[in-house]
């Protein structure tokens, strides 16, 4: 059985799909059952041009990638999550989307590239992209099918502040 993760952020159109992709991108060269998700709770319908350019210059597969609802992942069709993750900015007051029910639920903040001066922006979506990429790889080490939900949580928790 696969490890499905929800991405969580408010539009859906750079960090949370960065964390979708690098987290795919690095499950399958590792061989690891992990499936990841995105979307966002009032989603923009679009991705950041940037965003997919920091993707497609890192070697990182991004078709299929697509703005979506959290309202996706609701219903009684939808697969199943592990794991929610939300990586919106606290810091910056973003409101940050609220995932009910019982998976385990990590908070990994990073400001929006979208925000960083425009002669920056290509640096800081490259760097965003990075970022994730290594908290991807630490998530994918984790032994997370034999994990109890509090030793994951503690993880994931242990992760965040790496």
């Amino acid at each position: 059985m696969s490890t499905n993760v929800l991405i969580l952020c408010t539009h859906n159109s750079a960090r949370s799909v960065l964390g979708e992709a690098m987290l795919n991108h690095w499950a399958r060269r590792l061989g690891k059952r992990v499936r990841a998700f995105s979307a966002g709770s009032a989603p923009s319908g679009r991705i950041n041009p940037l965003a997919l350019g920091a993707l497609g210059n890192a070697g990182v597969d991004i078709a299929g990638l697509r703005s979506k609802s959290w309202d996706e992942f609701v219903g009684p069709d939808a697969p199943a999550m592990r794991i929610v993750i939300t990586v919106c900015d606290n810091a910056a007051a973003e409101q940050c989307p609220f995932w009910p029910g019982g998976p385990v639920k990590a908070h990994w903040g990073y400001p929006d590239p979208s925000d960083a001066p425009e002669a920056e922006r290509q640096s800081a979506f490259e760097l965003t992209r990075q970022a994730l990429g290594y908290r991807m790889i630490q998530l994918l080490h984790l032994p997370t099918e034999t994990m109890s939900d509090r030793e994951l949580q503690a993880a994931l928790d242990a992760i965040s502040r790496d």
